[in-house]
């Protein structure tokens, strides 16, 4: 077994176990949080909020009867406040480093309830990739091109199965259908946040084959006032 897939392998059992026994959230970057025991009890004399990773545990907040609340860690000076009266610790502008696992001490003694924060990055807006066919002129490609889950849909709301990207992402098949009006959009999703792009309408995928197609009628009418005029004359 390589070190790299029993280091991932530790890391999930890590969490996993960590996780049993409390409750599990998942927030955006930016975002704010905040974790309370059910229960405090009545009194107590101190409060410590511990944040637990692979191989690190580090005090977020503490305070003790008689003392003022400090922050021991540089990661939660100035975001991290704590309710004295409830236990309650809020963390707010949330970074990718605050994943992990928190824990609480009440007047010394570690307490069960356990608290997973899995903090992600928002996805972008996608942008949808035009690739016109050369062999055939009446069906493009549509290319989302992002690792995220993505999510096809035409303008009547219908979802499209994508397929597989030779890169990454996924990639849809649009035929032309004579409708102008008719439009496709890419949504990537994550368990934090949807985006989606903006739409490309078929007068956009086929303007080419559309223009070769009003030519094609004013020919024949240019040629038929020819005619006309010559016969009259």
């Amino acid at each position: 077994m390589s070190l790299q897939l029993l280091t991932l392998i530790l890391i999930v059992v890590f969490f996993t176990t960590e996780a049993a026994s409390g409750e599990e959230v998942k927030k955006a970057v930016g975002d704010q949080v905040s974790f309370q025991l059910k229960e405090i009890g009545p009194s107590f004399t101190s409060i410590t909020w511990k944040h637990v990773t692979p191989g690190s545990t580090v005090k977020a907040i503490e305070w003790e009867v008689g003392d003022e609340i400090t922050i021991p860690n540089p990661r939660f000076k100035g975001i991290t406040t704590l309710n004295k009266e409830t236990g309650q610790i809020n963390i707010t502008n949330l970074t990718v480093e605050h994943t992990g696992v928190y824990i609480i001490d009440v007047s010394g003694k570690e307490q069960e309830q356990r608290f997973t924060l899995t903090v992600m990055e928002r996805v972008p807006k996608p942008v949808i990739k035009i690739e016109k066919r050369t062999t055939k002129s009446d069906v493009v490609d549509l290319i989302c091109e992002y690792d995220e889950t993505i999510i096809w849909k035409n303008s009547a709301g219908e979802t499209l199965t994508g397929s597989a990207h030779t890169a990454k992402g996924e990639s849809i098949n649009v035929t032309k259908t004579g409708n102008p009006s008719i439009s496709y959009t890419c949504s990537l999703k994550n368990a934090v946040s949807e985006k989606t792009s903006d739409p490309v309408y078929e007068r956009k995928l086929f303007e080419e084959t559309n223009k070769g197609c009003a030519v094609s009628a004013v020919i024949p009418s240019v040629t038929m006032v020819m005619i006309i005029t010559l016969f009259l004359s």
